[in-house]
C-alpha cells in the first residue's frame, strides 16, 4: 500500500466517523456536501486540513486530460485574504483558488487563462477580473486589460468566429473589468486610460452591432463554438445577424460604465446621451426576449429576414440581467425559480442539443455558476444559492483543482476541452466567499457589504488580512440570513460602508439577524435534450422536410410565424414567404428552427468591372486553382483602398426589401483569426447600414456564401446602392479587409 492510498485510508475512515452524523449542506440527486465532505455515487472527496484535499474519484474510461486526486497548498499565499470557517473544506476550497491564482500570474505580471491555455483572453480575463481578480490581482488585471487595446486604441476581440469582431462582439465586457480595477483601486489615471477606448469601442459598435430596435447583434457571450449553441446550418454571418440576450446586457451595462467615467472626470454633458443608450438595449432585452410563459429571457434570436426566439434560458444572461438590474426585482425572483436546474447544477444553456458533444452544450462551467449563485443572492433566492454554490465545490472537491468545465449528464470532465487551474473558475470560487458570504462589493468612493448566508451554513467566519487601498480588514461574520443585526467598526456601530479613504488595520464585525429568508422555488430538472432541426427545401410547390424520429409535432413557420402545426412532412407553400419548421417533442420541448427556404423571386444585379483573378496586395497568398463558381462574368475584389461598388436597383413598387450580398472570404478559417471583410451600404446617398463577410475557411476562394440581410424601404422607381469601406469598418485586423463581391441579390418582402 502507497503512501497516498495510507493517507487517504486514515482521512477517509476518520471523515466517515466525522460525518455520520454531520448534517446535509447540500444534496441532490447526484451529489451530497455535508460536513467537510462531497459524496458522489461511490466517490468521496474530503479536507484534512485548510490546506488539503483528497479524493477518490475517477474520471471515464481512456479520458486525456489528466485527473488530479490530491491538492496541496504549493504556494505562498500569505499576503492574500484569510479564511477562517469552520467548515475545513470550504476553507480548503478557497485556499486552492489562491494557489491556482498564483499559479496563473504569469512572469510578465498577466494573467494566464488557464493550464493548458497560455495568454491573456479579452473575455477570459474581463470575466475573472470581475469575479475576483480586480481585488485579489489589480496589477497583473491592470497590464493583462491594457494588453487587450489595439494600436487603434479599441478593446480587442481577440476570439470568436468567421474572423472575430463583429460576428463575436462581446469584448465590451472589457469595460466592465477595467471600471472594476477603478474602483478597487481609486487610480484616476487609469480611469482617464480607460475612457477612450470605452467610448471609441462602444461608438465603432453603435454603428455596427446595434440593430435598429436596440438589441445587439453577434454572438452568445463566451459561447463561442458555432454549432456547440446554434443550429447547424447557421454561418458565421448568421450569427452575426442575431442578437444575444448576454451581449446586449454587457453592452447595456458598458454605456452605463462609460457614464459613470464621464461624470467623474467631469465631461457630465456626454453621460445622459450613455444612460439613454444604455435603456434602450435594457428596454429592447425587456421588450424582445422576455418569455412570459418560461419566466426567463431567451436565448438569442436568430434567422434571416424574420428572426425567431431561441427559448432556451441561458445561465450567465439569466445572471447577467439580475446583476446589472436589466429584470425587474420580480422578474429577478422568477428567474431564479424558473431557469432549469439539473442535479448538477445550472446548464450553460437548457435544453441541450441532441447531435453535439458536451462543451459549452451540456456542460456546467463553474464560472459561470458563480454568477448564478451571486445573482441568486441578489434576488432572495436562499435554496438556488446554496444549489449553485454546491455546483462549484462539487467538482473542485472531487477533481482537487479549479477545472473548466463538466458534462451535464454525469458531472464528469470528458467534454471537448477541458483545463486544470483555470483562471475564471477559480476566480468564480473566490468570489462565492467574498461577494455572498461576506457580502464585499466594490463602489467608485467605497466598500459596501450585504453578506447573504443560508442557514445550512450559518457559522461565525473570518476573512483576515484583507488589503483594500493603504487599509488592511479583518472581517467576521457571524450567523445567518441576509439581514444586517449589527454592523461595528473597530468596535463602533457603523453603517455597512467603509469610505475609500479608510487607513491602517480594521475589524469589521458583522452580525446578522438570523433571519428566515423569504422561500423560493428551485426548478429541479432532469437534462433533457431537445429535438434535432429538420432539413428543409422547397420543391414542387411544397416545403418537405426530413422525418425526426420520436417527434411530438411540427411546427411550420412563414415569415417567422407559425401558420401549422402538423405531423406530416410537407407543406403548400402557395403564399410567397420565408418557410422554416421546428420539431416539438412529445413533452412540449422545442428545437431548433430549420434554415429559412424564400419561395419569393429575387432579383440579381450583377456588378460591372468584373474580373476573374485576385490582384489585392491585402492576400498574403494566391489561391491554388482557378476561381470557379461565381455568377455571370467573374467578381469585384473588394480591399480597403478599391473604389466604392455603384449599381442600379429599379423598385417596382413601394414596399420593403430585402438586400444581401454573395461574396467570398478566403482570409482565414472559419473558427478563428481576425479579417472578417466589413463594408457600409448606402442607397441613394443614405447610410442603411453595414454588411459583414466573415471568413469561409482559408484560401476558400470558391466557397461562395451570403452576407447578412437588410432590409431597406424603398420608394418605386430607380435607386443606386453603393458599397465602400468607412474608417468604422476597420476590423481587429486593421490590414486586412479583403473579400470577393460576386452579385447583390434583392427580394422584395
Amino acid at each position: 500500500m502507497n503512501s497516498f492510498i495510507k493517507t487517504f485510508a486514515i482521512v477517509a475512515a476518520a471523515a466517515v466517523a466525522h460525518q455520520a452524523s454531520a448534517a446535509d449542506i447540500v444534496q441532490t440527486k447526484a451529489y451530497r456536501w455535508h460536513g467537510d465532505t462531497i459524496t458522489q455515487a461511490g466517490y468521496m472527496a474530503t479536507a484534512p486540513s485548510p490546506f488539503e484535499i483528497i479524493s477518490t474519484y475517477s474520471a471515464e474510461p481512456g479520458y486525456g486530460f489528466p485527473i488530479d486526486k490530491q491538492w496541496k497548498l504549493r504556494n505562498d499565499i500569505s499576503s492574500y485574504p484569510r479564511l477562517t470557517t469552520p467548515n475545513t473544506l470550504h476553507a480548503a476550497i478557497y485556499n486552492m483558488g489562491l494557489d491556482e491564482m498564483v499559479n496563473a500570474v504569469e512572469p510578465d505580471t498577466t494573467l494566464r487563462t488557464g493550464r493548458e491555455w497560455a495568454g491573456v483572453w479579452t473575455r477570459d480575463v474581463s470575466y475573472s477580473i470581475l469575479l475576483s481578480m480586480a481585488y485579489l490581482q489589480p496589477e497583473a488585471s491592470r497590464i493583462s486589460l491594457e494588453k487587450k487595446v489595439s494600436p487603434a486604441g479599441v478593446i480587442i476581440q481577440d476570439t470568436g468566429s468567421g474572423g472575430a469582431w463583429p460576428v463575436s462582439s462581446d469584448r465590451e465586457i472589457w469595460a466592465l473589468a477595467a471600471y472594476e480595477v477603478y474602483k478597487v483601486t481609486g487610480d484616476r489615471k487609469w480611469l482617464e486610460y480607460i475612457y477612450p477606448v470605452i467610448k471609441k469601442s462602444l461608438d465603432d459598435d453603435a454603428l455596427t452591432v446595434l440593430s435598429d430596435d436596440g438589441l445587439i447583434k453577434g454572438e452568445t457571450s463566451f459561447i463561442d463554438w458555432r454549432e456547440q449553441s446554434y443550429p447547424k446550418w447557421m454561418q458565421t454571418v448568421d450569427i452575426y445577424n442575431s442578437r444575444a440576450l448576454s451581449t446586449s446586457i454587457v453592452h447595456a451595462q458598458a454605456l452605463r460604465v462609460l457614464a459613470d467615467i464621464a461624470t467623474e472626470l467631469g465631461h457630465k454633458k456626454e453621460a445622459p446621451a450613455y444612460i439613454e443608450r444604455a435603456e434602450a438595449i435594457e428596454k429592447a432585452v425587456n421588450d424582445k426576449l422576455w418569455l412570459d410563459d418560461k419566466g426567463y429571457y431567451a436565448m438569442y434570436d436568430y434567422g434571416r429576414n424574420f428572426p425567431v426566439l431561441n427559448p432556451r434560458a441561458e445561465t450567465l444572461g439569466e445572471s447577467l440581467a439580475i446583476l446589472y438590474d436589466v429584470a425587474s426585482p420580480e422578474r429577478a425572483r422568477t428567474i431564479t425559480e424558473s431557469n432549469p436546474t439539473t442535479p448538477f447544477g445550472a446548464a450553460i444553456f437548457f435544453p441541450q442539443i441532441a447531435d453535439m458533444p458536451p462543451y459549452h452544450n451540456n456542460a456546467l462551467w463553474p464560472w459561470v455558476a458563480a454568477y448564478w449563485a451571486i445573482a441568486n443572492a441578489k434576488a432572495g433566492n436562499e435554496q438556488g444559492t446554496l444549489e449553485a454554490i454546491g455546483s462549484i465545490f462539487r467538482p473542485a472537491a472531487l477533481f482537487a483543482t479549479n477545472k473548466e468545465n463538466f458534462v451535464l449528464d454525469n458531472g464528469d470532465i470528458a467534454t471537448e476541452l477541458n483545463s486544470s487551474n483555470m483562471l475564471w473558475c477559480l476566480a468564480g470560487n473566490l468570489a462565492l466567499t467574498n461577494r455572498i458570504l461576506f457580502g464585499i462589493n466594490f463602489e467608485k468612493d467605497g466598500l459596501a457589504f450585504a453578506p447573504f448566508v443560508p442557514k445550512a451554513l450559518a457559522a461565525e467566519r473570518i476573512l483576515d488580512n484583507f488589503t483594500y487601498r493603504d487599509a488592511k480588514l479583518s472581517i467576521t461574520v457571524k450567523g445567518y440570513g441576509n439581514q444586517i443585526k449589527s454592523f461595528t467598526l473597530n468596535g463602533k456601530e457603523h453603517k455597512p460602508f467603509i469610505p475609500a479613504n479608510i487607513k491602517g488595520d480594521n475589524k469589521i464585525v458583522i452580525t446578522m439577524a438570523d433571519n428566515d429568508i423569504e422561500p423560493l422555488k428551485v426548478n429541479h430538472t432532469p437534462n433533457v435534450k431537445a429535438p434535432l432541426t429538420p432539413i428543409t427545401w422547397i420543391e414542387d410547390g411544397m416545403l418537405r422536410w426530413n422525418p425526426i424520429e420520436y417527434i411530438g409535432r411540427y411546427k411550420v413557420l412563414r415569415d417567422g410565424k407559425v401558420v401549422a402545426e402538423t405531423r406530416q412532412t410537407t407543406f403548400p407553400v402557395d403564399i410567397p414567404g420565408e418557410y422554416q419548421v421546428i420539431g416539438v417533442s412529445g413533452d412540449g420541448v422545442e428545437g431548433f428552427a430549420s434554415e429559412p427556404r424564400s419561395s419569393r423571386a429575387r432579383t440579381v444585379l450583377q456588378i460591372p468591372g468584373e474580373g476573374t483573378a485576385i490582384k489585392s496586395a491585402e492576400v498574403s497568398y494566391a489561391p491554388e486553382e482557378a476561381l470557379a463558381g461565381f455568377l455571370g462574368d467573374g467578381f469585384v475584389e473588394l480591399d480597403q483602398k478599391t473604389a466604392p461598388v455603384t449599381l442600379s436597383f429599379n423598385a417596382p413598387a413601394d414596399g420593403i426589401y430585402s438586400v444581401v450580398l454573395r461574396y467570398a472570404n478566403g482570409n482565414g478559417p472559419v473558427n478563428t483569426e481576425n479579417k472578417c471583410a466589413i463594408r457600409t451600404l448606402s442607397v441613394d446617398g443614405n447610410r442603411q447600414g453595414v454588411v459583414v463577410m466573415p471568413h469561409r475557411g482559408v484560401a476558400n476562394w470558391n466557397d461562395w456564401g451570403f452576407s447578412n440581410y437588410l432590409q431597406l424601404p424603398l420608394k418605386a422607381g430607380n435607386h443606386t446602392i453603393t458599397i465602400d469601406y468607412r474608417p468604422e469598418n476597420a476590423n481587429m485586423n486593421l490590414n486586412t479587409n479583403h473579400a470577393l463581391l460576386d452579385a447583390v441579390i434583392i427580394e422584395q418582402l
